[in-house]
């Protein structure tokens, strides 16, 4: 690990740590523990542009699947990952492109949406839940809400609302946009607040690699 290397993640390790001293910041949008292993990642210049910065292979998938699909939803199952977008400024700051978490989620036909976050320990609460509604021909707003529960008490500590303003590709193969999670105590007073861009790709009866 170089110099460079080892500054990122010590910065990200004491900002993520900070975060846990927070009650109710680690609701189903944050890691609940440090993870050494996380680097910054590549932020796209158009959060809205689920196509930016994509593989040739990627895009040849994409205009396969838009010259065969009648009509590109939303609806299926996701891999997600959120990254963290203009908390420079957070105390302790965060970098941008920072991971925030990660996991799988489920877009559903009737407007509800789950979220099994790869983020966090399920004794502290790794499932959440959201409602969603299209917004244009391939834009969506989601209102996600998450609990956190202290592992070792079982108590409930906090929760949290994480919105998302997402664009799905015209081949419906991913989506990008924008997030922010904030987080309150277990009495509904604010404690924190983060954003972020949100990616998503999909998974169908085809997808090989997790």
């Amino acid at each position: 690990m170089n110099a460079k290397h080892r500054v990122i993640t010590t910065t990200l390790s004491a900002a993520i740590a900070g975060i846990l001293f927070v009650p109710a910041a680690s609701a189903c949008g944050y890691p609940t523990q440090p993870q050494s292993s996380l680097t910054t990642q590549q932020l796209r210049l158009d959060p809205q542009n689920p196509l930016e910065g994509v593989s040739s292979a990627s895009l040849a998938r994409e205009q396969d699947a838009a010259s065969h699909g009648s009509s590109a939803s939303i609806v299926g199952m996701w891999s997600i990952q959120f990254l963290s977008m203009g908390n420079t400024a957070h105390k302790p700051p965060i970098p941008d492109g920072a991971p925030l978490d990660f996991g799988y989620g489920q877009w559903h036909s009737d407007g509800t949406e789950i979220f099994n976050s790869g983020g966090r320990a399920p004794a502290t609460e790794n499932f959440c839940l959201g409602v969603w509604q299209q917004t244009g021909p391939y834009t969506y707003m989601l209102n996600h809400f998450a609990l956190s529960y202290d592992a070792t008490t079982g108590l409930l500590n906090g929760k949290s609302i994480i919105v998302e303003s997402v664009t799905l590709s015209s081949g419906g193969t991913k989506y990008s946009g924008t997030l922010t999670i904030t987080a309150f105590d277990t009495k509904g007073n604010q404690v924190d607040r983060v954003t972020g861009q949100v990616t998503g790709e999909r998974i169908t009866v085809d997808t090989t690699a997790p």
